[in-house]
């Protein structure tokens, strides 16, 4: 009889919980993360105003970039693309090791079990990589500091 422990299943999953945390704490920050925000250079206008109220106007121009109908995520797709090729690779895969087994009659339950697997891995990996900013939108935010006499020297 084989006896299958909740706290065993329990420590998997709260494993596997952590490490997916752990990685999307890491994949959302950053110069390449549409989160991303300007940051300015020390210039006199910087000088005179002070950080603060250089923060404050940051604040206005994405405020007023995204009031402009733009947003600083570029839609990507990437999500359902993943998905797609995982469900793919993971179908064709585990049908191949069915038939190599010598399961010819479960390749198709092994192949959608592959599709389901391998489209659920897919669509996790696309989540990572959907987070990509949009430039139209920093170039604006951009241009809107740099009327008010500021000056980006990178995104943080």
């Amino acid at each position: 009889m084989k006896f299958s422990s909740p706290l065993v299943s329990f420590g998997a999953v709260s494993a596997a919980a952590s490490v997916l945390l752990l990685l999307s704490a890491c994949a959302t920050g950053g110069p390449g993360s549409a989160s991303a925000r300007p940051v300015l250079y020390p210039n006199a206008t910087l000088n005179r105003v002070g950080e603060a109220q250089g923060q404050a106007e940051v604040n206005a121009c994405m405020a007023r970039a995204q009031a402009s109908g733009l947003s600083p995520v570029l839609a990507t797709n990437e999500v359902r693309r993943r998905a797609g090729e995982g469900a793919a690779v993971g179908g064709v895969a585990s049908a191949i090791g069915a038939l190599i087994s010598g399961r010819g009659s479960d390749v198709l339950r092994a192949g959608a079990a592959g599709a389901a697997v391998g489209g659920s891995a897919g669509a996790v990996s696309g989540a990572f990589h959907d987070d990509q900013p949009n430039g139209v939108y920093r170039q604006f935010v951009q241009r809107c500091l740099s009327e008010k006499g500021f000056d980006v020297i990178g995104w943080n």
